[in-house]
Formats: C-alpha cells, structure tokens, sequence
C-alpha cells in the first residue's frame, strides 16, 4: 500500500478520522508474510509475520484495506503461529482484524459517509476478501450510498482475476488469460471505473487495460468513499 498506493491509506486514515476514530499506523510493519506463505515457505513467512503479530498486540480492531491482507491475518496467522510461542498471540491480533468495508459496516454499522463520486463503476470481488472472508455485500452497501454513482455490476462477478500474488510470477501465461477475461466483462458494462477492495488485483487489471490502451480505470473503494 505505501509503495504503490499511498493514497488508499491515506483514504481510509481520513474516513475512520472523520467518523470520530484515532488512527495509528505501525511503521515498523512492510508485509503480512502472505507471498511467502502461499508459496509453501512457512519459516520465512514466520518471520516477517511475527513482526506483525508483535507490532499489533493490544485491544484495539485492526482494520485493512485488502482482502487479501486481511485475510492472511484473520485466517492463516493461527495456523501459522501454531504450536509457537506466538500462537495465543496470534489468535488474539486475528480475533481483532477486519477488511475496511466490514469493519465499516459490520462493526460500525455505517454506509454512508457522504461520500459524492459521479461516475458509472462495476466492482470486482478479490478472492481472498470474498472466498475466506465472505465479504461481498458490504462494499456494494457502500457503493450504493454514494451520490452520483452508478453501480453496473458484471456477468460474471466472482471469477478470479489471475493476479494471485506469486502465481502471476510462476504462471504468466494463465495469469494473464484470467485478467483478460475478466477486463472484458468489466468492459462489457460499459463503466468508467473498476473498483475494488484489494489493490493488488487493481494493479493486475489496471496493467492489463492499460496495455491495451483501454479507457476503464481502476480505483480503490477507500479511494471512492473518501471523495466529496
């Protein structure tokens, strides 16, 4: 996020902020131990991750921008931790965390923020944010308050986009295929704006169409719901 999407963070510091929450960012975190982790090598996940697992003990909710983060957290980190002597603390930071738009509105019980985005968009379901975390409702909830914004959704709304953080590294070929058949559905709605909860399967899509020199763009749901 701070790498390449500076601006989502920022989005969701001043949406939690104008809701009335303190914000504090633990600089001392770069990575949740998920690229690692899905590539079979739990040792060196481990120890990126228990960094996380330090950095984040204490009672307050941990609120992330990505499904795939977030899920790496709330899912895998008790599994990973198994048998450590992180493991109890572990199960206590996955207790606490969520994905933006379910603590939004599961935990906070809000969906509108007055938020103003004039444009036709269509939303994509990160894998990680709607298979493990079953979260789908809650950004459209979201959406659907939003002045101006015209929600189309697409054909095929849950096939994955192929990004799969290391797997577009290993196969390219198959990534690429995923991506393209899911720019085309999002194509076919006829949105100016794909927006997710996740930004790596923005990046993804976002390099796909712009290869292409197609005129949809991409754009962070934190990112929306920030706009006035």
């Amino acid at each position: 996020m701070d790498q390449l999407f500076p601006s989502v963070g920022i989005s969701v510091v001043r949406i939690l902020e104008k809701l009335g929450h303190t914000v504090d960012f633990k600089q001392s975190i770069f990575c949740c131990g998920q690229p690692a982790f899905n590539a079979g090598f739990w040792d060196e996940s481990r120890a990126v991750a228990v960094r996380v697992v330090e950095a984040l003990t204490g009672d307050e909710p941990i609120v992330l921008p990505s499904g795939s983060c977030a899920a790496m957290i709330k899912n895998f980190y008790p599994e990973l931790f198994r048998s450590t002597a992180q493991a109890e603390a572990a199960v206590q930071v996955s207790r606490r965390t969520f994905e933006f738009s379910s603590f939004l509105v599961d935990q906070l019980g809000v969906t509108d923020l007055g938020s103003r985005f004039p444009a036709k968009v269509t939303f994509h379901d990160g894998c990680h944010g709607l298979r493990e975390l079953k979260i789908k409702r809650q950004p459209r909830m979201l959406l659907e308050r939003v002045k101006d914004l015209t929600l189309v959704e697409m054909e095929d709304q849950t096939s994955c986009c192929g990004f799969g953080g290391t797997f577009c590294v290993r196969f390219p070929m198959i990534s690429t295929a995923m991506g393209e058949t899911k720019s085309t559905f999002a194509l076919e709605t006829g949105a100016e704006y794909l927006v997710s909860n996740d930004s790596s399967c923005l990046m993804h899509l976002q390099g796909l169409l712009s290869r292409q020199n197609r005129k949809l763009k991409t754009i962070h749901l934190a990112d929306v719901l920030a706009s006035t």
